[in-house]
Order: C-alpha cells, then structure tokens, then sequence
C-alpha cells in the first residue's frame, strides 16, 4: 500500500518503546503494557511505514505506562535515557522525526528538571503528559509549578491516557485501550476544567488525543455542571468556548465513521491534528488508518485531509516545515 498524492501527513501521535524500558516495566510488574503485549520498534520500521503510508514527519512520544513505576530516582534515570534516544533519532534523520519529551511525573521537581534538559538541552518540540501518574491526575494542585512553568514556554502538551487506577475493576479483563483510555482522557480533561487550569494557563497548546475521547459527546453536560456547580459558579468559564482552543488527534481504530463527525461538531476542522498511534497500533493497521484519511473528503471544499491536518500541524509546529 503506497500513499504519494498531496502533501504528506504530520503525524503527532506517534510512538516508541527501547528494550531497555520495556525490561525495566517488566521489572516493576509490568509484563503486559495496559493489557496489551508490548509493542517493538525501531527507527528503520517506523521510517519504513511513514514511506509507505505518504507521512512526512512523525513527533515521536514515550505512551503509557511511562517511565516512573514507584521509585523517583529509576523514573528520573528512564526519562532522561528515553528522551536522549528520541533526540538521537530527530538529530539522526533531519526532517523526519520531531519529540515531545516525556517526564518523571508524579516527582514535580524531576519534572521540572527534566523539562529544563529536554527543551534547553534537546530542543524537544513539546512534552506528553500522561492523564494520571500513580492517581494524580491533571488538574491535581500538586502539578501546579509544572504547568505554570510549561505555561511560561508556552509548550505544546500532548495528553494521553493511561489505564485509571480502578482499571482492574472496572475494565472487565480487556484490554484498557478498548474504552478505559478513552474514559481517562475525558476525565483529566474535565478535571482541568474544574481546576481552572485551562484557563490560568493560557499560553499551553494542548493537544487531545483520540478525536477527543468522550468529549465532543458530554462537553454541554460538563458546562452545565461547571456553571451550576463548580468552584466559581457565579464567573464559570465556558466549556466548549475552551474546547474549541483545544487541539486534537485523530489516532484511533475507525474514526471517520461517529468520532470525526462528533468533533467536528465542537471544534472548528483548522484544530483537527493526524495521528496514527504507531508503534501501539501494528503497522498493517496504521497504514490502512493513513490510507483512510488520504482517501476520504476533507471536511472543508478544496482540501485534502492530508493538506488539512499538515497545515494546521505546520501552524502549530512551524519548525516542522520541510
């Protein structure tokens, strides 16, 4: 399958693992990756399929589980290593790769060290924050140093989910990607609309992954709870006016069919980001998933979804400009 009309895709909703990080999840208990065996990778596959699939450049993050599985200093140790291989991997193949760093999270002045590293030292184009580290979520008080100081550099934050700290009851023995991710993005988002931190962090460029999780479907349910509810009822920002400043991905199994449409319905097509969810989603499945958006009508007349998603990605990471 080959890809080669229009503009290529920006893919911000890429992903790699090393076997380092994957022996030390498995040290820590973690021999399946959220119910799901772990995926592989390698630079040479993942250029292989970008090729193949019509995809200029793939910003590359570190998914769930993370790197911090209970001791601070290990999680530290992995975070500084995963995020100096995705750097050797942009430096290695100009053009083709950008990274968002990933963190030490919940330790806040890891984070912030690493944030320090990974932008001054790196030059990442971002960072991805997980939905929750060991229960704190985004929103949590606790996360409030980090995300003023992303705030002040005016970063790009790719959320993604992870598996809810109540995942063992209530995923039912699936695989938590079915519908647990979806779950815990919605909830991390609500949550930092609830604290405010959308709001006092403005200069924050947000990106939620998977079409917006449940979002497009309960956004006027969470508005109207916010504004009856939260804790500044009387001046409660509106939640679909922070939405819609939002960005979002289009990773996912079969988006095209309910969850596009959804979105589109909250957010306007110029914050709509291609996403493939490779390495996590096989290659066989990523290209078909590329192919779909290269084939399908654009939601404004004259574009393409490719030409759509990689200028809105260009506008959001200039630098990623060929």
């Amino acid at each position: 399958m080959s890809i080669a009309h229009g503009p290529g895709f920006i893919d911000v909703h890429a992903h790699y693992v090393t076997d380092s990080s994957v022996a030390r999840a498995r040290a820590a208990g973690h021999d399946l990756a959220d119910g799901m065996p772990w995926a592989t990778w390698s630079v040479e596959a993942h250029l292989d399929l970008m090729d193949r699939s019509g995809i200029d450049t793939a910003v590359l993050s570190v998914a769930s589980p993370g790197p911090h599985f209970g001791d601070d200093g290990a999680a530290h140790e992995l975070a500084r290593e995963l995020n100096e291989e995705g750097a050797r991997g942009v430096r290695d193949h100009p053009g083709r790769f950008g990274l968002f760093a990933c963190l030490p999270l919940p330790d806040v002045d890891g984070a912030l060290a690493e944030i320090k590293y990974a932008f001054d030292s790196l030059d990442v184009d971002g960072v991805i924050l997980k939905t929750h580290t060991r229960g704190v979520y985004l929103g949590d008080p606790r996360l409030e140093p980090l995300f003023a100081e992303l705030d002040r550099r005016g970063a790009i934050v790719l959320l993604h989910p992870t598996s809810p700290v109540c995942s063992e009851e209530t995923a039912l023995g699936h695989p938590r990607p079915v519908i647990e991710f979806l779950f815990d993005t919605t909830r991390a988002v609500t949550n930092m609309l609830f604290a405010g931190t959308l709001e006092r962090y403005p200069r924050l460029r947000v990106i939620v992954p998977h079409c917006g999780a449940a979002l497009p479907v309960v956004a006027d349910r969470v508005n109207s709870f916010l504004q009856l509810f939260g804790p500044d009822r009387d001046g409660a920002p509106d939640v679909v006016a922070q939405l819609r400043r939002l960005y979002y991905d289009t990773a996912g199994f079969s988006p095209l069919t309910r969850q596009v449409p959804a979105l589109l319905n909250l957010v306007a097509p110029e914050r709509l980001l291609f996403g493939s969810d490779y390495c996590w989603t096989p290659a066989p499945v990523a290209e078909i998933h590329t192919a779909t958006f290269a084939d399908t009508p654009a939601p404004i007349d004259g574009t393409t979804w490719q030409s759509l998603t990689t200028a809105n990605a260009h506008r959001l990471l200039p630098r990623l400009v060929g």
